[in-house]
C-alpha cells in the first residue's frame, strides 16, 4: 500500500509541474477518442473519417479550448451523416443543435462529461460516468451525461439501419428515411430508460458524496451503481432485454474499479485518525472535525561518513556574505547612535 501512495504522490507532483502539458495530452485523448469513435461507427465519408484527418483534429483540439471539440464534432457528424443520406444530416444537425443549447443553459462546465459518455459507452463502462461526474462534477452535470447517452443511442440506432437507409430497392410500403432517423429518439424506449436511470444515478451520488458522514464518496460509489443496477435490470425487464442484463452486471463491476481507481487519487482519506477541534470568535463557535490524506512520508535520508570523521559534530564557521557583513555594521552603527546595547539588535 506504501508503494502505491508513493507512486501516487510521484503523479501528483509530475502532474502539478507539467500542468499545462498535462492538459494538452488530456484534451488531445479525449478529442482523439471521440473523432475515432464517429469515423469506426458512423465514417461514411472515407475522406473526414481517415486517420490522419482525425488525427490532425485531435491535435488541432488540444491548444484549443475544450469547446472546439464539440464543434468540430458537430461538424464531423454532420458531414458524415450528409454522405449517408439528407434526412439523417438534417435530424442529426437539429439533434445537434438542441443538444447545444441544453448545454449553453445547463451544463456549461460539463464537456468532458458530454464527451466522454459515448465513448463510454463503446468501451463498455458507461455507468462509470454518472458515478464519476456525481463525484467530480456538480449535480447540473447530470444534463451532460442525459446529452452523452442521447447521442450515443441515436447515432447507434444511425449505424444499425445504414443500409436500409441507402437501399435503393426498397419498396413504397416501407418506412421512409425521415421515419426511421425520427424513429431512433421518439420510438427508442431503451434509450429512453438510460436516460432517466444515468441521470438519476448522477444525482444520487452526487448528493451522497456531498453528506458530512464518514466513507461518503466509498457510499456514494456503491448507491450510484446499485441504483443503475437495480432500475436497468428492472427497466430491461420490463422492456423484455434481458440479453442485456449480463453486459450491464459486467460492466457495473468493471465500471467500480474504475470509480474506486478515481476516489484513490482524489479522495482517499485515512479515517483512522479523525481529529476533532473547537474555537471561537466573537460571532461564532466553531465545531471542526478535521480527516486527513492518505499519504507517505518523506523518505529517509542516511549519511555515511568514510575516512576522516574526527570533525563530526564540531562547530564549522561558514564565510559571512557581504549582505550579512553590512547588517552588521548597520547594526553597531544604530547602536552607537542610540546609545543601547547592541546585543539587544539581535
Amino acid at each position: 500500500m506504501t508503494k502505491i501512495l508513493e507512486i501516487k504522490d510521484a503523479l501528483i507532483r509530475f502532474t502539478e509541474e507539467y500542468e499545462a502539458y498535462v492538459k494538452i495530452l488530456g484534451k488531445f485523448l479525449v478529442a482523439l477518442s471521440l473523432f475515432l469513435l464517429i469515423s469506426m461507427n458512423i465514417g461514411y465519408n472515407t475522406r473526414l473519417s481517415s486517420l490522419p484527418v482525425v488525427v490532425v483534429l485531435a491535435l488541432v483540439c488540444s491548444l484549443l479550448p475544450q469547446f472546439v471539440t464539440v464543434i468540430f464534432s458537430m461538424i464531423l457528424v454532420c458531414a458524415n451523416m450528409y454522405s449517408l443520406c439528407m434526412e439523417a444530416a438534417l435530424i442529426s444537425a437539429l439533434l445537434l443543435l438542441l443538444l447545444l443549447l441544453i448545454y449553453f443553459r445547463f451544463t456549461p462546465k460539463g464537456t468532458t462529461a458530454m464527451l466522454l459518455t459515448p465513448v463510454a459507452f463503446k468501451l463498455g463502462i458507461p455507468y462509470a460516468m454518472p458515478v464519476n461526474t456525481g463525484l467530480l462534477g456538480e449535480a447540473y452535470n447530470s444534463f451532460a451525461v442525459g446529452c452523452g447517452v442521447v447521442l450515443y443511442y441515436f447515432f447507434a440506432g444511425i449505424h444499425q439501419n445504414a443500409s436500409i437507409l441507402v437501399d435503393p430497392n426498397r419498396g413504397n410500403e416501407q418506412l421512409s428515411n425521415l421515419d426511421i432517423v425520427l424513429g431512433q429518439l421518439t420510438g427508442n424506449r431503451e434509450m429512453i430508460l438510460v436516460v432517466m436511470v444515468m441521470v438519476i444515478a448522477t444525482l444520487i451520488t452526487y448528493m451522497i458524496r456531498r453528506m458530512q458522514m464518514d466513507n461518503a464518496w466509498t457510499i456514494a460509489i456503491a448507491s450510484g451503481l446499485a441504483f443503475q443496477i437495480v432500475g436497468l435490470v428492472s427497466g430491461y425487464l420490463f422492456l423484455k432485454l434481458s440479453d442485456r442484463i449480463l453486459p450491464l452486471i459486467i460492466g457495473s463491476v468493471v465500471s467500480g474499479v474504475v470509480c474506486f481507481i478515481i476516489k484513490f487519487f482524489f479522495m482517499n482519506l485515512d479515517y483512522a485518525r479523525i481529529e476533532r477541534t473547537q474555537f471561537e470568535d466573537d460571532d461564532y463557535y466553531y465545531y471542526v472535525k478535521a480527516i486527513p490524506k492518505k499519504n507517505v512520508s518523506g523518505e529517509e535520508i542516511t549519511v555515511k561518513y568514510y575516512g576522516n570523521t574526527g570533525s563530526i559534530g564540531k562547530r564549522m564557521d561558514r564565510k559571512k556574505s557581504s549582505a550579512e557583513v553590512d547588517e552588521e555594521i548597520s547594526k553597531k552603527v544604530f547602536a552607537r547612535e542610540m546609545d543601547i546595547d547592541e546585543d539587544l539588535l539581535k
